[in-house]
């Protein structure tokens, strides 16, 4: 077949490009949401520290366009301040009906021969699908390996009923001391910065997390200024003045649900089913919310809080998605 490769165009490439992503992110996304995000980002300002990494940010994108027109192909490459030195991710999705016809292997090599243009260390990317065998092969033969999994997990809101022996969390944690608020009951940018600095440290150990942490300003731009976020979806845990646990939710206009965007509690306070009460008042949001069904993820390694979500909530168990890696001297040899 005939197609070619070339850079993407914004605006007006993004009404095709989002049926893509689509097609591998758990939640839908639209046009308008994709350039709006586009906005937020400055133009691309790569540089190297000390050891030659590479660092900065930049998120070049390039699609496969059928000789027809039609756009079949999409593929992003980038990385943030606070990604780890060296390393790009990527995303890369082909239309299916246009799969096995050398897109994808075209698309790729286009990517890949930017990260070495670039003298990145490492390509990453986190939305392999666990069930899709024919990617995962591909990606194996250019050089991949298979680095951790991450569950989808999503609970039904529409018969739901919380048992009284989960809704005690609540009542037991007030009872200890803890009092529980929204972000909304509590604004300003001083309870921002708090709250900031709670999924700062709380971020660190989240299983396979790696590279630095967002300012404060880049933070909020991606966190709680996110379409679809607001200050009474987001429920903190407070010891006196002290923010020690967070639950953020994010509302998606097009199935009307909620993702379960972030869940944090400070270490020393872990143990007390503080997160568990957290989850439930969330929960209950989104019911009141009319929201149909509530999806988040974990990471396979984090066995207590899938604990939570799984066991104790109810959440339904999905096929999730691969991080994998490689080193740019491992692609290269498999390309060639």
């Amino acid at each position: 077949m005939n197609f070619i490769i070339r850079k993407l165009k914004q605006p007006e490439d993004f009404q095709a490009v989002a049926p893509l992503v689509n097609l591998i992110w758990p939640e839908p996304t639209t046009a308008q949401r994709l350039q709006e995000d586009e906005e937020k980002i400055p133009p691309g300002q790569l540089h190297y520290n000390e050891a030659g990494q590479l660092m900065g940010w930049d998120r070049p994108k390039w699609v496969a366009e059928e000789e027809s027109g039609q756009i079949i192909a999409y593929a992003i490459a980038w990385r943030a301040p606070w990604t780890e030195p060296g390393a790009l991710i990527y995303t890369l999705v082909v239309d299916p009906a246009f799969r096995g016809k050398g897109v994808g292997t075209a698309l790729y090599a286009a990517l890949h021969a930017w990260a070495l243009e670039v003298k990145a260390s490492s390509l990453i990317n986190y939305s392999m699908k666990e069930t899709d065998e024919r990617s995962l092969a591909f990606a194996e033969r250019h050089g991949y390996i298979r680095e951790r999994l991450s569950f989808e997990s999503v609970l039904d809101l529409r018969e739901y009923a919380v048992n009284e022996e989960l809704l005690a969390s609540i009542h037991n944690a007030e009872q200890s001391g803890i009092r529980f608020v929204t972000l909304a009951e509590e604004p300003g940018e001083e309870n921002e910065r708090k709250l900031h600095e709670l999924y700062k440290i709380t971020h660190f150990d989240i299983p396979g997390y790696s590279g630095d942490f967002p300012w404060f300003e880049e933070w909020k731009k991606w966190n709680i200024g996110l379409p679809g976020v607001r200050p009474e979806w987001i429920h903190v845990a407070k010891d006196g003045d002290r923010y020690i646990g967070v639950v953020t939710l994010q509302h998606n206009e097009q199935t009307g649900a909620m993702y379960h965007e972030y869940t944090g509690v400070l270490p020393e306070y872990r143990g007390r089913r503080i997160a568990l009460a957290l989850k439930l008042l969330g929960l209950q949001s989104a019911k009141a919310a009319g929201a149909p069904y509530l999806r988040t993820h974990n990471d396979s390694a984090n066995i207590p809080m899938l604990r939570v979500n799984r066991d104790l909530m109810g959440f339904r168990a999905e096929p999730g998605s691969y991080k994998i890696v490689c080193t740019l001297q491992t692609a290269t040899k498999a390309i060639l």
